[in-house]
């Protein structure tokens, strides 16, 4: 892992384990984990189904990234679509300028 936060973080739950200390016990020292996952660690860790609650943790955080990038993109598109159509629009006019001026031009040489 190349990230120093996360490597201090790990190595603090592994010293915490070490000692003696229950995982969902040393995930809680560290502040960084929502109590769903530690109830849900806790859980596992009771009843003995810890990879059972763990796979579940991991789908309801997949459902939860899949429902915010959804999310994101919908408010996204609005925003875009006028840009493109600020871009587009600006084209036409950049195109379409020079030929109404070159009417006034051949006029003015008459």
């Amino acid at each position: 892992m190349r990230c120093p936060y996360w490597v201090q973080l790990l190595t603090q739950i592994q010293h915490d384990i070490s000692n003696g200390h229950p995982i969902w016990l040393a995930l809680k020292n560290t502040g960084e984990f929502s109590p769903l996952c530690l109830q849900l660690v806790r859980t596992g860790e009771a009843s003995g189904s810890l990879d059972l609650m763990l796979d579940n943790l991991a789908h309801h955080h997949r459902d939860n990234t899949m429902a915010l990038a959804d999310n994101l993109a919908a408010l996204l598109e609005p925003a875009l679509l006028i840009i493109t159509g600020g871009i587009i629009g600006t084209l036409v006019v950049a195109m379409y300028l020079p030929i109404f001026h070159l009417g006034d031009a051949m006029s003015g040489m008459g």
